[in-house]
C-alpha cells in the first residue's frame, strides 16, 4: 500500500498558493512559515490525510490564530467569586484605565518636580489621598503586601525578634504562607499564645530585649470559633508602648469604605485600622479596595521615611501605571457613593438581587429565543481574595444541565473564555461576579457553545 504521507504538499509549493500568499500579507512571514510547517508536521502525524487547498489554507489560518493568541487575555468570570486570585483580583475602574492609557502613551512625571524642575520621587504619588482618606501621617506603595512585609520587617527587625500570635500564622494563597515570608525579611519569628486563644499576657511574657516589634496579622482569609481569645490592636498597642515597640498591623484586603449594609460586616476598614493606632498598617490595592497590585503602608512619618530609604524600597517599588491607576481608584473614595457606583468591586458586592435576577432572566430569555434551555436559580456569591470568609452573598445563576461537562470546557477555551463553576452536574454561571457590560458576550458565548 501507498504511504499517504508521501503525498502530503510541500512547504514551498503551499507558500505559493493564493489562500497563503493571503496571509503572508495579513501576518509576519514567521509566523506563517510556523504554521505552515506545523500543519504539515500535524497531517504527516494524521497519517497524511488528503486536504484540498481551502482546508490547508484554513488548517494555517487556525494555527496562526492560536501561535499568535496573547497568553494573558480578559475572561468572563462567571464562578460567582468577586475577588478570584486566578482571574486577577479586582478589575479596574473606567476611570483608572484612562489614567494608565494618559500615562503610559507619552512621558510623565513619574521622578520629577515640575514645580521646581528637578528630580522629584515616585514615593510622592498617592500619599496625599492615602493621608486624606485613611487619617494616616505618611504612606508609601510597593509592588504587593507580602513586600510590604518583607520591607518593613527588614527596616525594624532585621536579626531580631517579632512577636505574632499562633493563631494568625496564615496561608495567604499559592502556598505562601506568613512565617516563610517574615522568614525572608531576616526577622526571627517567635510565636505566642495559642492557635485559638491569645491573651495580653502571652505578648508581655515575649518580650525581650531581643524583641524589634509586635505584628496582627488579621485572619481575613479563615474564621476561628467556638472558645477563643484574642488581643486587639489598641491592646496591642498598649503592650507595645510599654516597652517601646511598634506595632504591624497586616490588614490585608484594603477596605476603604464599611459595607455594613450589604450584609458584609466585620472586615475593618483603612480608617479604623489606623484609628487603633497602629504604628503602620499594611493592606493590598487589587482587593477590596478595587485598584492594581499593589502594597499600601500607612502610618507614622518617622516610620515610613525609614523605609523609603531601606534599600530594598527599589526593589519593591511600582511602576507608573501602578501608580495611575491607583491615585484614579483613591479619588473615587472622596465620593463614597460614586466608588461603589464605579469600582467593579464594589459595584457587583452591592447590586440589589433583584437587578441580577433581571440580568439573569433577560439573558436565559436571549437564549431560549436562540432555541437554547437555561434557567435561572438562587446562587450563594463570596467575596473572594481573602476577604470576608464565611460571608455567603445571594445571588442568581443561569444553570445549563444538559452536557454541562463538555460545555464547560467549550465556554473555557473560547474567546473570551467563560468561567463558571460544575455543581451536582450542572454548570453555573454566577451573575454577581459577571460585570454588567459583560451580559451580552457571555449569551453569545453560551450561544456558540451549545451551537
Amino acid at each position: 500500500m501507498m504511504d499517504a504521507r508521501r503525498d502530503l504538499p510541500s512547504v514551498s509549493s503551499l507558500l505559493e498558493t493564493a489562500g497563503v500568499k493571503q496571509l503572508l500579507e495579513q501576518h509576519p512571514r514567521r509566523v506563517v512559515l510556523d504554521a505552515l510547517r506545523d500543519s504539515v508536521e500535524a497531517a504527516r502525524n494524521a497519517g497524511g490525510s488528503q486536504k484540498t487547498e481551502q482546508q490547508w489554507v484554513d488548517a494555517i489560518a487556525s494555527a496562526i490564530r492560536s501561535s499568535t493568541r496573547p497568553s494573558l487575555r480578559r475572561v468572563i468570570n462567571a464562578t460567582g467569586v468577586i475577588l478570584h486570585t486566578n482571574l486577577g483580583r479586582a478589575p479596574l475602574a473606567r476611570v483608572a484605565i484612562r489614567a494608565i492609557e494618559q500615562v503610559a502613551e507619552g512621558f510623565s512625571n513619574l521622578e520629577y518636580d515640575t514645580t521646581t524642575g528637578r528630580r522629584g520621587s515616585r514615593y510622592f504619588h498617592c500619599v496625599g489621598l492615602l493621608r486624606q482618606l485613611t487619617g494616616a501621617e505618611d504612606a508609601l506603595v510597593v509592588n504587593n503586601c507580602a513586600a510590604a512585609m518583607v520591607l518593613t520587617l527588614n527596616a525594624f527587625a532585621q536579626r531580631k525578634e517579632v512577636l505574632v500570635s499562633r493563631g494568625e500564622l496564615v496561608e495567604i494563597g499559592g502556598s505562601f504562607r506568613i512565617p516563610d515570608i517574615m522568614a525572608r525579611s531576616g526577622a526571627r519569628l517567635v510565636e505566642v499564645g495559642t492557635t485559638n486563644r491569645t491573651h495580653d499576657d502571652d505578648y508581655r511574657r515575649a518580650i525581650t530585649p531581643k524583641t524589634a516589634a509586635i505584628v496582627k496579622v488579621h485572619r481575613s482569609n479563615f474564621a476561628i470559633e467556638g472558645f477563643t481569645a484574642d488581643v486587639t490592636v489598641e491592646r496591642l498597642v498598649f503592650i507595645a508602648a510599654e516597652h517601646g515597640l511598634p506595632v504591624i498591623h497586616d490588614l490585608g484586603s484594603g477596605l476603604m469604605i464599611s459595607l455594613d449594609e450589604y450584609g458584609l460586616a466585620g472586615e475593618p476598614t483603612a480608617a479604623t485600622a489606623i484609628g487603633s493606632g497602629a504604628t503602620l498598617v499594611l493592606m493590598s490595592g487589587d482587593k477590596l479596595l478595587g485598584g492594581p497590585q499593589a502594597g499600601i503602608i500607612l502610618g507614622k512619618s518617622a516610620f515610613v521615611a525609614k523605609l523609603r530609604k531601606n534599600p530594598l524600597a527599589r526593589a519593591m517599588r511600582v511602576d507608573k501605571l501602578t501608580l495611575a491607576a491607583l491615585e484614579a481608584t483613591l479619588r473615587l473614595y472622596l465620593e463614597p457613593k460614586q466608588a461603589l457606583k464605579q469600582i467593579p468591586v464594589l459595584a457587583m458586592l452591592s447590586e440589589g438581587i433583584g437587578e441580577l435576577e433581571t440580568r439573569a432572566r433577560s439573558i436565559a430569555g436571549a437564549l431560549r429565543a436562540r432555541g437554547i434551555e437555561a434557567e435561572v436559580v438562587a446562587s450563594a456569591a463570596s467575596v473572594g481574595g481573602g476577604a470576608f470568609p464565611t460571608a455567603e452573598i445571594p445571588s442568581r445563576a443561569l444553570v445549563i444541565t444538559a452536557n454541562a461537562t463538555q460545555i464547560e470546557e467549550t465556554l473555557r477555551l473560547g474567546d473570551p473564555a467563560v468561567i463558571g463553576r460544575i455543581a451536582d452536574g450542572q454548570l453555573l454561571l454566577d451573575l454577581r461576579s459577571v460585570m454588567q457590560g459583560e451580559d451580552g458576550a457571555l449569551t453569545t458565548a453560551i450561544a456558540k457553545a451549545r451551537a
